[in-house]
């Protein structure tokens, strides 16, 4: 793992920045509940964000072309920082809207730039236990975050001050700190056909993600308060989601760099599953019952995107970094612009628990794809083909040479 060394300032870096965007997201919904603002408009919202998401994916690898990774992490992260302070200065659905597009298209890329950047500096054997230690940044930076809620409030300025600090604060380890800044692209063609042949199952998987984890993060600050949460609770409830999801990033990662991916992928979506149903179906209203099934329900769903991009990349060439991921951001967002406004269609037809409804109907399907791919194409990584290839043309020079000295020896005989 000394291959993670000189990606620390970009993992500081990203600690800070996800922790901004984190904080953000809770806020626009409880801050929107409390103007009064419907579950279908702050769904919206989050469709506002993903669409502006879309775009970003689209976009990036031109952007890292052009000026590298560094600039464009910084232009982006700049451009985040302002319309955050743009959310508390007018407060208005349909300009925060036109903002939460704009940071989408943000996000996407400073997190397209992070992964590709992170993929390009591991092999294969410790690429799911990077990502996992990236997610575990992420989730961590996100669940500290959620309490500065409750200590700066979400009706006044100082919060979305400290927001927009935290992220222009992400510039300084990259800019400063940074050796491993890799090579720009060579070709920002986004070619999502070839990304379907590197690996079906890591996109579909990232589709599916992308729908349910956008629509947690959107609706689960509304799913608490109408359930009767205090905001100390819609915040630790929103919390112990993530925490659970940190908490078994790298024992999950360790297990898939060992074990078949998909397994390990048809597994935790299984667990994530069952989790979602036991909310809806068990947690009732009382805070306690709702905190430990969405600990284990964030246990499981948190850990998918990372598990599906590491089987994608393993079947990525090493140029083919900067595709990949920003491919599974698109696809990533392609899932995440219908989350949050079905997801929130339906809690406004049937009551919040349908939340966690919508989100277990997705991993069914899920699961079903998987199992269906297990049993028609078995999966072997890009390594593991290269060394079975170089072995299979050993074998076959051997017994192409042991043919020729039986020849050699029979002609003799027959002399």
């Amino acid at each position: 793992m000394s291959s993670i060394r000189p990606l620390i300032p970009l993992l500081i870096a990203a600690g800070i920045l996800l922790g901004g965007n984190g904080l953000q997201g809770t806020l626009i919904a409880l801050r929107g509940a409390q103007e009064g603002f419907a579950p279908s408009t702050i769904g919206l919202m989050g469709t506002a964000y993903f669409g502006g998401f879309l775009l970003g994916c689209l976009a990036i690898s031109r952007i890292m072309k052009a000026v590298g990774h560094v600039r464009a992490f910084s232009a982006l992260a700049a451009i985040a920082s302002a319309g955050t302070l743009l959310l508390v200065l007018m407060i208005d659905p349909a300009t925060w809207s036109a903002i939460r597009f704009a940071s989408g298209f943000c996000f996407a890329g400073l997190f397209t730039v992070i992964e590709s950047w992170l993929n390009s500096g591991v092999a294969n054997r410790d690429r799911a236990r990077v990502l996992a230690l990236y997610r575990i940044v992420d989730i961590g930076a996100v669940t500290g975050a959620q309490f500065l809620i409750p200590i700066f409030g979400a009706d006044g300025f100082s919060v979305f001050a400290v927001m927009s600090i935290m992220i222009t604060l992400s510039l300084v380890p990259v800019s400063l700190g940074d050796r491993s800044n890799p090579v720009p692209p060579a070709d920002v063609r986004l070619d999502l056909g070839r990304v379907w042949r590197i690996s079906p199952v890591g996109v579909i998987g990232c589709v599916a993600v992308g729908i349910t984890n956008s629509a947690f993060r959107t609706l689960s600050p509304v799913y608490a308060e109408q359930i009767g949460m205090s905001v100390t609770d819609v915040v630790t409830f929103v919390s112990a989601g993530i925490i659970g999801g940190a908490l078994i990033q790298y024992p999950l990662g360790y297990l898939s760099d060992r074990w078949e991916r998909r397994a390990v992928l048809l597994m935790t979506t299984a667990c994530a599953l069952g989790a979602a149903l036991a909310l809806v179906f068990f947690a009732g209203a009382g805070p306690l019952a709702n905190f430990a099934l969405v600990f284990i329900f964030g246990s499981f769903a948190m850990p998918l995107f990372s598990l599906s991009a590491a089987h994608a990349n393993d079947r990525a060439g090493k140029d083919e970094f900067v595709l990949v991921n920003a491919a599974l951001m698109l696809f990533y967002s392609f899932g995440a612009i219908g989350g949050p406004f079905a997801a929130s269609t339906a809690m406004e037809w049937f009551g919040p628990r349908y939340l966690f409804a919508f989100s277990a109907v997705i991993y069914a399907a899920l699961i079903a794809i998987i199992v269906h791919r297990m049993l028609t194409r078995r999966s072997v990584p890009a390594e593991q083909r290269g060394r079975f290839t170089a072995l299979l043309r050993t074998s076959t020079a051997f017994a192409r040479l042991a043919r020729r000295r039986d020849d050699t020896r029979h002609g003799d005989d027959g002399r």
